[in-house]
Formats: C-alpha cells, sequence, structure tokens
C-alpha cells in the first residue's frame, strides 16, 4: 500500500474519534461474534479457502528479511507450514512487508508480493528513494506454485533459497522437494518494476514504489459469474488474466497467465481530503474479486483515512474505467461477493469504522444493494485484512493484524471466526 496506510496510530481516545463520524448501518440484532482461531500469525494480510476446507493464509514475515511465509490451517486451527522464507523486508514507513493476496484456482497458488524494503524514506516527508540493494529480486510480484493434492494434506513444508528467488527473477521454474516425497513448481509470472520515478523539486529522485496487495484470477474459458447482458466486457484472448491490485501505484495491473505480459487496466485518481493534513489523498486499491463480468476493488484511502471516502469500485474488464459502486465506507480492505441463483449480496470488510487513523474497531457489513445501508455482521474485529466464507460450515474467516504502540512495526496477527448465514 501506500506510505503511511498501514502505520497504526493510537493518540486519540475513542470519543475523539465517535465525536469526528459516524457511520451508518442497518440491521444489527443478529450481530455475529468473533471467536479466535489461531494466533501468532506473522503479520498476515491475505486468506482463502481450499476444496479441502484447509485455508492458506499469506504472512509478511518477521523483522528478519525473506522471512515471509504461506501456511496451511485447518478448521481446528493447527497450522502447518507451506513455503517459507518467501521475500520480506522493512518499507519505507518501517512496517513488514512481503507475501499478500493469493487465488487459489485448483491446485495452483497465485501469490502477490508486497514492495518489501525496494523503497527506503526519502529526506523530505512523504518521498521515497530506491534502495540499490533490496533483499529480494522478485519484490513487487506475481508467483505461481503448483502442488498436489497429497502436498495439502501432508506436507512439512518448503523453503525457498535466496538461489530460488535469484533463479525465479531469472525466468527459471524452480523445484522444490522436501525430502518427504512432497514437491512443488514455482514460477515467477511478472515481476512489476518495483519503482516510478516521481521527481519533486526538492527530491529529485523521489519514487512512487509498486505495491501489489491481492490478485484474482479470470478464466477465459468459461466464467459462471458472467450474466449475458455482460458479454461487452469480456476480454476475448485465450490466456487466463490475472488482475492485481498495487496500492502503491494506485490501480490493477492485468497480467497474461501464460506468457507474463502485463500493462495497466486501470487507474485511480486522487480526491479531496475533507480533513487535516494534504489537499488530496490517494486511493489505495486493496481487495480485489470478479463478480458479473467486472472487478471489485475495494479503496482503502491514504492518510488520513477520513471516513466516508473510501468505496468499492468497479471495473470494467474491458475499457478499465472505474465508477463507484459502494460508496461512503471507511478504511474498506477487502470484498467478497456472495450469489445465491440470480441475486447477489456483498460483503465489505473495513479496517477501521470512525474517525481518522485505526483506533476503531473494524467491521464486517452486508450489502444487499450497493446503495445500502448495510446489515453489520459484525464489529468485533481488530485491524482486519482479509476474508474468506466458508459455504459449508457457515463461518466467515477473518485474518487481523495485532495492534502496537504508535511507531512500531506490526510483527504479528491472527484468524478469527464469524458465523455468517448468507
Amino acid at each position: 500500500m501506500n506510505t503511511h496506510a498501514f502505520r497504526l496510530i493510537g493518540s486519540l481516545s475513542l470519543s475523539l474519534l465517535l465525536a469526528v463520524a459516524t457511520i451508518m448501518v442497518g440491521t444489527t440484532s443478529a450481530m455475529a461474534q468473533c471467536a479466535p482461531l489461531i494466533s501468532d500469525l506473522l503479520v498476515p494480510l491475505s486468506v482463502i479457502q481450499s476444496e479441502k476446507d484447509n485455508l492458506f493464509v499469506s504472512e509478511s514475515g518477521t523483522l528478519t528479511p525473506n522471512t515471509g511465509r504461506i501456511s496451511i490451517v485447518d478448521r481446528n486451527g493447527n497450522r502447518r507450514t507451506f513455503l517459507d522464507r518467501l521475500p520480506s523486508g522493512i518499507n519505507d514507513v518501517g512496517e513488514i512487508s512481503g507475501p499478500a493476496g493469493l487465488f487459489l484456482d485448483d491446485h495452483t497458488l497465485y501469490v502477490a508480493i508486497g514492495i518489501g524494503d525496494s523503497i527506503l524514506a526519502g529526506p523530505a516527508p512523504s518521498t521515497a528513494v530506491p534502495n540499490p540493494t533490496p533483499a529480494s529480486p522478485i519484490f513487487s510480484s506475481v508467483l505461481a506454485i503448483k502442488f498436489g493434492g497429497h502436498v495439502e494434506r501432508n506436507t512439512t513444508g518448503f523453503i525457498l533459497t535466496p538461489a530460488d528467488q535469484q533463479a525465479l527473477a531469472n525466468g527459471e521454474r524452480v523445484q522444490k522437494s522436501n525430502g518427504g516425497g512432497d514437491r512443488i513448481s514455482i514460477k515467477l509470472i511478472a515481476n512489476f518494476p518495483n519503482v516510478f520515478p516521481e521527481p519533486l523539486p526538492n527530491v529529485t529522485d523521489n519514487v512512487r514504489g509498486s505495491n501489489p496487495f491481492d490478485l484474482v484470477v479470470v478464466e477465459s474459458r468459461h466464467d459462471n459469474d458472467r450474466h449475458d447482458n455482460d458479454r461487452h466486457d469480456r476480454d476475448d484472448s485465450e490466456e487466463d488474466r490475472i488482475y492485481v491490485s498495487d496500492g502503491g501505484r494506485n490501480l490493477v495491473w492485468k497480467v497474461n497467465s501464460e506468457s507474463g505480459a502485463f500493462s495497466i487496466l486501470a487507474v485511480f485518481p486522487q480526491v479531496g481530503n475533507p480533513l487535516f493534513g494534504p489537499p488530496f489523498i490517494d486511493a489505495v486499491p486493496t481487495g480485489i474479486a470478479h463478480s458479473h463480468g467486472r472487478l471489485l476493488v475495494t479503496l482503502f484511502r491514504g492518510f488520513p483515512f477520513p471516513p466516508g471516502t473510501s468505496v468499492v469500485a468497479e471495473v470494467s474488464l474491458l475499457t478499465g474505467n472505474p465508477t463507484p459502486f459502494i460508496t461512503g465506507r471507511k478504511s474498506a480492505i477487502d470484498v467478497l461477493p456472495l450469489r445465491s441463483h440470480h441475486d447477489t449480496d456483498h460483503l465489505v470488510l473495513q479496517h477501521a469504522s470512525v474517525g481518522p487513523f485505526f483506533d476503531s474497531p473494524g467491521l464486517l457489513l452486508r450489502f444487499e444493494t450497493p446503495a445500502g445501508p448495510p446489515d453489520l455482521v459484525s464489529d468485533c474485529l481488530t485491524l482486519p485484512t482479509s476474508m474468506t466464507f466458508d459455504r459449508r460450515n457457515g463461518t466467515i474467516y477473518v485474518t487481523e493484524l495485532t495492534p502496537v504502540p504508535p511507531g512500531l512495526p506490526v510483527v504479528s496477527g491472527r484468524i478469527v471466526t464469524v458465523p455468517f448465514v448468507p
């Protein structure tokens, strides 16, 4: 994400936050409560569920470079390592950045790798400069990891070495074995530019970093989510497309899943800042989903994270034009379409609920119509980052970050469960 987007600020009291803004919700009488499933995760940013009912979780890592991790967690909260030592580093605002968004397509796991330490804090506030020696050659990238069904059931984990990272950067496919008969194959699909020049009069080498946050794969062969009246939005090419939200560049990338060729699909403009600070704030796209032949993208918004400015935007797959879909939110970070027959509701996860910064509870909201008002599913969340819904047991799994004092990096997180009846 952009600078400051995950810096936790705890100096304002809850009473002041409530005085700054309020949030309108609908029915709250059936509000669900959170229950912890597993703690002590390494800054979890994304969670998805496999057909075998396991959760795959991306973890940013520790304060040590290249400690990113993907874990497998079962419904009882038991964790196993799937792949360890993935790229990670400390970004320009002192936070841990590594594996982020996940998408599972049968036995291929797609992983968005964040900005890591590709950029450093610049000499002036809100500036950044390139890091000449980043900890990994494959920051700001998309990986595809192929594995067999037995790996998910039995694996004791794999380790990605620095040599493996360099081989991926060179375009080689990396085959890994853990000595127990388990094997995986890793391919670098796309390696986005780490930095984009954005010179300023006082900082001529100022840059903006590419920071992939989430991704979704849209199959070209068939798409059950598309209605007949959405055919004008179809991508007619043969290969599948990977769409990646980039919170640093405020855009969505379009990637050919076979060739790795990528281009910019959509760019999200800044909006006016109604609070203190800069006159304009960045879009900061985070969660991304595909529904009814278009993309849905949550726009988190940048510092000072004003309430009411965050939205869920819809993006045409043909033109890339973004338009508001769900509006008036506060730090929306993930969206999940829930389709039933010919009706689709939408779950929206908010990192916080009222006021500037992130001192208020996270919210899980359900929208039966985009215009709302939403139903409040749960307000017991703490700095949530991602969600997935298990229809078989009526449970939403949510990754959360562990709050820390101002000025310190987040170093852990957990998964909580929220009961839900669609």
